[in-house]
């Protein structure tokens, strides 16, 4: 580390999501249980030989979403978190296997911000940053509309005004 360098330490983020990003990870599951689930159920109307089978499977995948519904999307909202600093964005992620994601502020090279149509329905928005990592883009998902054009906007001030890193 060189002069004036300050050091980016791992460290819990302090932003939970906007709570209403579990009603669109429910939604999320909830249409995959029925895609499932009609899917196979009318191949097995077609494929008489396979019926039993292939609604078998068409319950099995659907009870499976449905309880994966039931269970992820509130475990995920206790788990993601995220912050930005004047030196950082902090993003942590994942279930079973967590992941800490930080962005040194001289490294980021772009700032985007993703609505999908299911997004768009719930007020919320993705934040990505990108960087020149191999790991690749840092994501801020389930922040309001309005936090994450903020976001954004804040991002595009301090990166400006942050020298870039020579490595």
């Amino acid at each position: 580390m060189t002069t004036g360098e300050t050091a980016v330490r791992l460290r819990p983020p302090r932003n939970a999501l906007d709570r209403r990003v579990v009603g669109w990870w429910l939604t999320q599951w909830l249409i995959a249980a029925v895609v499932c689930g009609t899917v196979l159920g009318l191949l097995g109307l077609w494929i008489t030989p396979a019926r039993t089978w292939l609604w078998a499977s068409a319950a099995a995948l659907s009870g499976l979403a449905l309880l994966c519904a039931a269970v992820f999307p509130l475990w995920w909202y206790r788990v993601h978190r995220w912050e930005v600093t004047d030196e950082a964005v902090y993003v942590r992620t994942g279930s079973f296997w967590q992941e800490w994601r930080i962005a040194p502020m001289s490294r980021i090279q772009t700032v985007d911000t993703v609505r999908g149509p299911l997004e768009r329905s719930f007020k919320l928005a993705t934040v990505t940053v990108t960087t020149a990592s191999s790991e690749g883009p840092v994501r801020i998902v389930g922040l309001d509309h309005e936090v994450a054009a903020g976001l954004v906007a804040e991002l595009t001030r301090v990166t400006q005004a942050t020298p870039g890193d020579a490595t």
